[in-house]
């Protein structure tokens, strides 16, 4: 099949921003007096957004809004300290860039766009799509639909491209095909996904130019 359209999951799929966000899941655990976690740990508990990360990250009814706050801010104060674009995915994004792209991430929308212009990425999307008070996060296909509608996409030549069950579930919600990136922070949870790729180099096998 011919795809014209790729949504992209951001953590996980084009960046590989762990390391950063276990920077700020530490602080704000050192702040409240608690022992730092893993990186492991920390990257099981990615890929639901930030109040999901934060409240898996503190202990059992610790979480508040005011700790999600000050999660945020530690982490925008390091939000490029370490976190780079999977090798290959610019190669990806260079041979489609006559196609039409959108992330769609679970990151609220003003880091989501400040990681993309810190990272040099912004230019190649036409859609940008961050967790704002309006919209559902994914696994919810509000935010697929609102790209393609955004693209003037049909969802017969578009495919969704993710790291997690998160995104598998809004594309497949959403009646688009999906592709899941094994090499990413995610997990698929069992849910079925139409293409799999194991490491960036792959999508361009999968979807040439």
């Amino acid at each position: 099949m011919d795809f014209d359209t790729f949504l992209f999951d951001l953590d996980g799929t084009l960046v590989d921003s762990a390391a950063d966000l276990g920077t700020a899941v530490n602080l704000l655990r050192a702040e409240l007096g608690l022992d730092p976690l893993s990186m492991d740990r920390v990257r099981s508990y990615v890929g639901d957004g930030a109040t999901m990360l934060v409240r898996r990250a503190l202990p059992e009814n610790a979480f508040s809004e005011r700790h999600l706050q000050r999660f945020l801010q530690l982490y925008e104060e390091h939000l490029v300290d370490q976190t780079t674009m999977y090798p290959g995915i610019d190669e990806f994004l260079i041979a489609h860039q006559d196609k039409k792209m959108a992330v769609i991430s679970n990151k609220p929308f003003d880091l989501t766009m400040h990681l993309l212009f810190e990272l040099g990425l912004t230019a190649f999307f036409g859609c940008i799509i961050g967790a704002n008070d309006k919209l559902p996060k994914k696994p919810d296909p509000a935010p697929v639909f609102m790209a393609l509608r955004d693209l003037q996409s049909d969802v017969d030549t578009a495919v969704m491209i993710g790291d997690h069950h998160t995104d598998l579930r809004a594309g497949h919600a959403a009646g688009i095909k999906t592709c899941f990136c094994a090499w990413g922070i995610g997990r698929t949870d069992g849910f079925p996904c139409d293409y799999q790729a194991e490491t960036p180099q792959d999508l361009l096998r999968l979807f040439p130019a």
